[in-house]
């Protein structure tokens, strides 16, 4: 599951980095905040990916996954891609965790199988 998620939030922290250029463009917003907003954003996308396997990690992920679609408020398209990398979210968690059970189960076997 590590694997699936930790991809998915790279490759959110891009969009984000992209979603803060496209926000720059805002005469509404100042640069540095966005930037600040977007820094932060990023950073958050990483340190995620270290805490997957934590308890809460899934949690605080599926926060971010909100985080992300609230942030078409500011560049309308994120309501889009938002909602495009919650689904990749989902499917990391959900077949992340099949993936994990399957390879429990082929270790068992493999442990049996050496012992008997």
């Amino acid at each position: 599951m590590r694997t699936l998620c930790a991809s998915t939030l790279i490759g959110e922290f891009f969009i984000i980095g992209f979603a803060g250029l496209v926000a720059m463009k805002s005469p509404d917003l100042a640069t540095g905040t966005v930037w600040t907003v977007s820094g932060i954003a990023m950073a958050l996308s990483v340190l995620l990916c270290g805490m997957i396997t934590r308890p809460g990690g899934v949690a605080l992920g599926w926060l971010f996954q909100l985080g992300l679609i609230a942030s078409g408020f500011v560049v309308p398209t994120m309501f889009f891609l938002g909602a495009a990398f919650g689904g990749l979210w989902w499917a990391s968690v959900h077949f992340g965790r099949k993936i994990d059970e399957a390879k429990a189960r082929f270790a068992a076997a493999e442990a049996e199988a050496a012992r008997g």
